[in-house]
């Protein structure tokens, strides 16, 4: 397939291009420090910017599918904010380009830690947290609004970090995960395996799912 991927440097995004380049896909990333991105036959290295909607719909022209994996800076006064102006006009790029699918980075923050009560309002996300969960929130809310869009979000576990690629994880939808000791976790690599997943053969459309141990 012919894919985008926006954020490819990041921490999630530099794995997802990995497994997708892996899979042999061609890739156009799109990044704002394109030496950042290391070589690959498969891959194609633009610079872009999420706020220029024009630029960013003619990137997108004649791909399959985009993968959203833009997140606002950390120190950023306004992540909330910044997050809606950036999803925004990712979608109106989408439209313009006339690329109906889109794969989402999302976050645990709106998982169900128990029914009716999400991650996100519970002591269980550590406080330095809690405005990178508001903020990956409103893509979620974006895309629900969204009846053209053949979108997927998709939730990790809790606890998100480096480790190894597996290919064995299970998938859920609204509920966090937790494995038998009752922790909720999901390495990087196994994260873009799923991700890669569910681009290949589409089992969440327009909804949100979740990956965990």
């Amino acid at each position: 397939m012919k894919i985008v991927l926006i954020g490819a440097t990041g921490r999630v995004g530099s794995k997802i291009l990995l497994e997708a380049l892996g899979r042999g896909h061609r890739v156009t990333a799109i990044a704002r420090d394109v030496a950042k991105v290391p070589p690959h036959p498969n891959l194609s290295v633009v610079k872009g910017d999420v706020f220029q909607t024009d630029r960013l719909a003619t990137q997108f022209a004649g791909h399959d599918a985009v993968v959203h994996s833009y997140a606002p800076p950390r120190d950023h006064q306004d992540r909330r904010g910044e997050q809606i102006r950036a999803t925004t006009s990712i979608i109106r790029a989408l439209k313009a380009a006339g690329v109906k699918r889109i794969l989402a980075v999302g976050g645990a923050g709106t998982l169900e830690a128990s029914p009716g009560v999400r991650v996100m309002d519970t002591p269980e996300l550590p406080k330095e947290w809690e405005s990178g969960a508001i903020s990956t929130a409103e893509i979620k809310h974006l895309l629900e609004k969204e009846l053209e869009l053949e979108w997927t979000f998709l939730s990790p576990s809790l606890y998100l970090r480096p480790g190894t690629r597996t290919g064995k994880f299970r998938l859920g939808t609204d509920a966090l995960l937790r494995d038998d000791s009752g922790a909720s976790r999901i390495s990087i690599e196994d994260y873009a395996v799923a991700m890669i997943d569910e681009l290949e053969n589409p089992r969440h459309l327009r909804r949100r799912f979740t990956v965990g141990y």
